[in-house]
């Protein structure tokens, strides 16, 4: 029986891309993706959805706060497991407590260095810059009520050079994201 996964994005989805073309290419990989969510009607990664033949759904804040909508999309996909891929808000209460240990999440750093609110993305990676870091990396974590608190699953760091710049240091690291991310949901 295939697990069943919702992405949930808030941009370009280039994770979310990785993804369901991996796993509608493999099967054997016993994942399927089965709804993908973002909180921007005009989302990337909403067209890669479609494109590929993925329901999406869109959320507004009025129905992010009492979740009724979204629960229901959860439990009409059967939804096992939910993948953030690019999602920046805050996942409340009532999501956590009804996937408990089935929310993950990518990070552009090795938490806990560079987490919290706030750092996401380019942030991220001028943070890492502006401090010399010698490596940065990813991050996969569970999701709790906190941003980037949740138990670390895996982590994949890669070397830096002292002249990397901020963008550099993001494209490093989106090669470890859009090589790692898919093997660790896989796994889970």
């Amino acid at each position: 029986m295939s697990k069943r996964i919702a992405i949930f994005v808030s941009g370009g989805g280039s994770n979310a891309r990785v993804m369901i073309d991996r796993f509608q290419a493999h099967p054997e990989d016993g994942v399927e993706v089965v709804l993908l969510v973002s909180n921007k009607a005009s989302a990337g990664g909403l067209t890669i959805a479609a494109e590929r033949g993925i329901p999406s759904l869109v959320v507004n804040r009025n129905d992010w706060a009492t979740g009724e909508d979204l629960l229901a999309a959860l439990e009409a996909y059967r939804v096992d497991l939910i993948v953030l891929a690019g999602f920046l808000w805050l996942i409340p209460a009532y999501l956590v407590q009804a996937y408990p240990n089935r929310i993950v999440n990518i990070h552009p750093a090795l938490l806990p260095r560079y987490g919290g609110k706030g750092m996401y993305g380019k942030h991220v990676h001028e943070a890492v810059k502006a401090a010399e870091d010698t490596e940065s990396g990813i991050t996969v974590h569970y999701v709790n009520e906190n941003y980037d608190e949740g138990n670390i699953i895996f982590q994949a760091a890669v070397r830096l050079d002292p002249d990397d710049s901020p963008e550099q240091i993001a494209e490093r690291v989106l090669r470890l994201e859009h090589g790692n991310y898919w093997r660790v949901v896989r796994g889970l």
